[in-house]
């Protein structure tokens, strides 16, 4: 892990001789010396295969050291830099190289230069070429190397018993509401066999309605109601939703829930009496609706329904053990005839439990190992897991995997760890403080957010995390971990030898565990309740680089943000959205090494707008901010295309930002800009921001498209631009006076498009041929009366690449299309399209077609299941789901 943390200080060395020539000019050549060595340490590391690393006892010693010495200067080089920016003094840079005030960068040097001949020492006196050759040694391919392996989906293999038993209660008419309980241990597979089932056509087609939640061991029943009612609306009003009380908001789901079927999962439910406080929100009076949970205590299961005893599920036989390795490693049911005989074996000692499998088979499935040696070697570890309990033998099994993880995904994995439990993972957040942490190393010709990209799936595919969501375009939209593999990362993370994170949590007798003065040595921070609790304590974290909080919102006093400055001065990630404060302190400005920052403003009764004020460009490391605010608009003074590492801005209302200075060259870096006023969509800002990817454009859109405010025809200058949010907002007349006459012509959209949404623009179905006419437009939004008129005939031209189509809440009544009018598409979402008569049966045509998605369509619904119908005659397997189900 220690490839990552030298990338990150040879980034530093450079910034510091570029940046600050001046102020180390008598130590340069020190500075240069140490450069270069640290140079020989990523070079000797990328070579240090991990198969050699494993056997040598010596070079683990050794990395161990790099490591470290490492850390140090990261943390020397970064705190001298805070106290500098402080004290505005370059005396402070000459206390960098000074030895008598405390550990300084020469002692760090004198360390370096002292491993360096170590190395050299253990390997014969070898110089640093043959040194870095010597530690690749002879171990067949690389697994370090960015290798592609193939996509696989949770596969199901055995219980076919339980499964039919499962759905025969789903299928049986009671006189209650029925609740069916799946038991077992962790790891015998219960959320996956009741998510085959929650996802099963035939179960989505009686079910309409249905709602799956994660609850976990320290779960918020607020929360949990949260996020049935998100799934339940089509657009929950969070502002609104999260000012009621749990009872209220267990009265308004009830109240849904009477109207017709449902299905409701509640999965990890720990004890009866968190039962008991969940199951208020169900209905009192609806027979038809049936309630899934899983739980690990027979206890849950018998009081929630004490008329059934619970579904106890039992660990695989020897063949399903089989059958299911073969599918996680070869995607298909049987062994390679060299491989049969030790993989029969390994399956065997997995015990029947089927996360050691698939965790084993994410081992097995890497094309490096797939020889019967490797496999031999396997399957011994495995063998002496068996004196072991069964927790314990999970926990070796996991071991085993991460110790075979390649080096750049190590630290990737054991992140992981700083999310709360059950928690789903947007993938665009993980990737972007990955970053961050500088955990990525750069690639030749991928950007850095592709790679992560490419890490995220390979751990994916290496069954170590799940998908939770997938993106209109088939990639990971956020994810989740198993409560065990997360456990993993909390605990190995937390070992001495690595303090690679802390978790904050309230122990039994009401206090925090581990003590503040604990997490002093720790790099990562993650606290997910009693955050006001722990800053009380007055905690410090000299070396924390992270502090990520995902508690309960909370209106944080100016005092408590200057706790959080004054602790962890050497921040790089700070994920703190809950923490919501009306004014930064300006001791924040002094947390200059940020490089994530995720913060909420709450609208002080006296402003109008919320406001970023020109000091935000002190913290000139920023590459991700994001800004959720409560007031209807954000105004940025500072100038963000003077911030030089930007990559991303996120806000959750529109945007100003200031003019770009005159002699402004940056904004290169910049991917993506949301949601951002017209008036700020000007060439100066995109003469700068020519890379952005994501845009987000938030205001009166008449103005801009008329170029009185901004100029639609800036965007031409974007050629990598590939996804355009264009929200109307004319707040505070009514949305329908915001009706924009029409649209631009296609050639003045950006080359690369391919994703756009638009919302309260109240368009004329005519002009939706124009949007046919962009080429390579892939998916299209139209939200909340986008589009209105009674009738929609699409142009013959139709829409050739579209592949998702989305409309929701318009007066359309009649929609008249054909399969060769939507070739490519693959998803129809239509909601709150109340006067929509039918859907257009010809659209059961369409070979690629496999969802359509009816939210409150009431008299749609019946050619929807036409449809269904119609496409089951075919061959593709196509869903069909309707809310809410006819009564």
């Amino acid at each position: 892990m220690a490839d990552a943390a030298v990338e990150f200080l040879l980034e530093n060395l450079k910034q510091l001789l570029i940046h600050h020539a001046q102020l180390i000019k008598d130590a340069k050549g020190q500075v240069e010396q140490l450069q270069e060595n640290v140079g020989f340490f990523k070079s000797f590391l990328k070579k240090v295969s991990s198969k050699k690393l494993r056997k040598d006892e010596t070079l683990k010693a050794l990395v161990r050291d790099i490591r470290g010495v490492i850390y140090d200067a990261d943390d020397i080089i970064d705190a001298f830099v805070t106290q500098a920016a402080e004290k505005k003094t370059h005396s402070y840079f000459s206390k960098l190289f000074n030895a008598s005030n405390g550990l300084g960068l020469i002692d760090i040097a004198e360390k370096v230069d002292g491993i360096c001949r170590r190395i050299t020492q253990i390997y014969g006196g070898k110089d640093k070429f043959d040194l870095v050759n010597l530690a690749t040694g002879d171990d067949g391919p690389d697994e370090d190397a960015l290798q592609p392996t193939p996509s696989r989906k949770d596969n199901v293999v055995g219980l076919k018993d339980e499964a039919d038993r499962i759905v025969g209660y789903l299928n049986a008419s009671t006189s209650y509401l029925d609740v069916i309980s799946i038991i077992g241990m962790p790891g015998l597979g219960k959320t996956t066999l009741t998510g085959k089932i929650y996802h099963d056509p035939d179960i989505k087609y009686k079910f309409p309605t249905r709602i799956w939640v994660y609850v976990s061991q320290e779960f918020k029943v607020k929360e949990v109601f949260l996020s049935i009612l998100r799934q339940m609306m089509t657009k929950l009003n969070e502002e609104e939703y999260s000012k009621k009380s749990a009872p209220e908001l267990a009265d308004e789901i009830s109240g849904v829930l009477e109207a017709g079927k449902f299905l409701l999962v509640m999965d990890d439910v720990w004890e009866p009496t968190d039962w008991e406080k969940l199951k208020v929100c169900l209905p009192k009076h609806n027979m038809t609706g049936k309630v899934m949970i899983t739980s690990r205590q027979v206890g849950v299961g018998r009081y929630a329904n004490r008329i059934r005893e619970p579904l106890h599920l039992r660990n695989l036989n020897l063949q399903e053990s089989v059958e299911l390795l073969q599918w996680e490693v070869f995607s298909k049911p049987e062994f390679p005839p060299e491989l049969d005989r030790v993989g029969r074996e390994i399956a065997e000692n997995c015990d029947g439990l089927p996360l050691a499998i698939v965790v084993i088979g994410g081992v097995l499935a890497t094309k490096v190992l797939r020889s019967s040696v490797a496999w031999e070697k396997v399957s011994n570890s495995v063998t002496t897991f068996l004196q072991y309990d069964p927790q314990n033998r999970m926990d070796k099994i996991i071991y085993l995997s991460y110790e075979k993880l390649p080096y750049h995904l190590k630290e990737c994995f054991l992140y992981l760890g700083m999310f709360p439990e059950d928690f789903e993972i947007p993938a665009w957040k993980l990737i972007r403080m990955w970053i961050a942490e500088g955990l990525i190393q750069p690639k030749d010709g991928l950007s850095m957010e592709e790679i992560a990209e490419y890490n995220l799936d390979d751990l994916i595919n290496r069954n170590l995390v799940r998908v939770e969501k997938m993106k209109a375009d088939g990639r990971v939209k956020s994810c989740r971990i198993h409560d065990m593999l997360r456990e993993f990362c909390r605990v190995e993370g937390g070992k001495d030898r690595e303090n690679f994170l802390q978790e904050i949590k309230q122990s039994s007798d009401g206090g925090l565990q581990p003590s503040v003065t604990d997490g002093e040595k720790h790099r990562r921070l993650c606290i997910h309740s009693h955050v006001v609790d722990f800053l009380n304590k007055n905690p410090r974290g000299p070396y924390v680089r992270s502090f990520v909080t995902f508690s309960e919102d909370i209106e944080l006093p100016t005092d408590k943000i200057s706790a959080i400055t004054a602790a962890f001065k050497l921040l790089r990630v700070l994920e703190a959205k809950p923490l919501k404060f009306s004014k930064l302190p300006s001791d924040f400005y002094q947390l200059i090494h940020l490089r994530y920052l995720a913060l909420s403003m709450k609208l002080d009764s006296n402003s109008k707008a919320s406001i970023l004020p020109k000091a935000f460009n002190k913290l000139w490391n920023i590459q991700t901010l994001i800004v959720d605010t409560t007031s209807r608009a954000l105004d940025i003074k500072a100038d963000v295309m003077s911030m030089t590492q930007l990559r991303h801005l996120k806000t959750n209302v529109c945007t100003t930002l200031a003019k770009p200075g005159k002699d402004s060259k940056e904004g290169e870096r910049l991917q993506s800009l949301g949601t951002m006023s017209p008036e700020s969509c000007t060439e100066a800002i995109f003469d700068r921001a020519r890379n952005l990817k994501k845009l987000g454009i938030r205001g009166k859109l008449s103005l801009f498209l008329d170029g009185k405010s901004g100029s639609f025809d800036s965007l031409r200058k974007l050629s990598n631009l590939e996804k355009l949010k264009l929200l109307n907002d004319v707040f505070p007349k009514a949305a329908s006076d915001g009706k924009l006459d029409g649209l631009p012509p296609a050639y003045k959209f950006p080359v690369k498009l391919r994703s756009l949404t638009l919302l309260n623009t109240f368009l004329d179905w005519t002009h939706m041929s124009i949007l046919g006419s962009l080429e390579k437009l892939q998916v299209l939004k139209l939200k909340d009366n986008a589009f209105v008129g009674k009738s929609w005939v699409v142009d013959e031209r139709g829409f050739d690449a579209l592949e998702v189509l989305h409309i929701g809440r318009t007066d359309l009544s009649i929609w008249m299309a054909s399969a060769h009018h939507f070739p490519s598409l693959k998803r129809l979402e239509l909601h709150n399209c109340e006067k929509l008569k039918e859907v257009p049966i010809a659209l059961a045509d369409i070979p690629k077609l496999e969802y359509l998605d009816l939210q409150r369509c009431k008299e749609a619904n019946a050619s929807a299941k036409k449809l269904l119908a119609a496409k089951k005659g075919g061959a593709a397997t196509f869903t069909l789901s309707i809310f809410p189900a006819d009564a």
